[in-house]
Formats: C-alpha cells, structure tokens, sequence
C-alpha cells in the first residue's frame, strides 16, 4: 500500500492526493498535524537524507527564530525540529509498497514506480 504524508491544506499535498485519484491508484494519507510525525522519521532521514526532509523555504520555516534555525546543523536537531514542528517537512512524503521513500511531487517518478 502506498502512503502520503503531509498536510491536507498543503498544494502540493493537495496535488499529489488528485495525481493519486486520476491515476485510480489506492493510498493511505497520513496527516501530520492530526496523527503526528511517524516513528519512520529516522528511517526517512537514513534513505533520503535530513537536508531533503527539511522544508527550509516554507512559511513555518521562514518564521522560526534564527537562533533555532541556527541550531538545524545536523540530523539530531533536525530531526527534533520536524517533530515539534511537522510543518518543516517537505511534502509529501510517500512511501511506496517496496519500502522506499521519496519527498516531493514528481508525477514522471510516479508514473515510473507504478509501471
């Protein structure tokens, strides 16, 4: 089963859930502001790595403290940082029936993993 992470007011939250329904395939949707940011968050930073979890050019981002953006240096603290505030993942986060992970919308990608 594929799952779709992210945050349902999110655009490209919003488009990836539509890429899924025109494409009839079946996901799950994990919402993180009301089921909370997975366990599965250090098995992500593993595969695709902190840096491209990390939201740097979102509003929430934009709107922490420079101080605490300051402290985002290495995948401890980014990792704690995405917990607190689940807004500063990248979205969506899906992870696909064979295990992998991938941060983003890449409708060519998709397609791809679906064939």
């Amino acid at each position: 089963m594929i799952t779709l992470y992210g945050i349902p007011s999110c655009d490209t939250v919003k488009k990836s859930r539509a890429w899924f329904d025109e494409h009839h395939r079946a996901y799950q949707f994990h919402d993180f502001k009301k089921q909370g940011v997975p366990a599965d968050l250090e098995v992500w930073a593993q595969q695709v790595g902190w840096e491209a979890l990390l939201n740097r050019k979102g509003t929430t981002w934009r709107k922490l403290d420079p101080q605490v953006q300051a402290r985002v240096t290495d995948a401890p603290n980014a990792l704690a940082l995405m917990r607190e505030q689940p807004s500063v993942i990248k979205r969506p986060v899906v992870q696909w029936p064979d295990g992998a992970i991938t941060v983003g919308f890449d409708a060519a990608d998709w397609q791809t993993r679906l064939d």
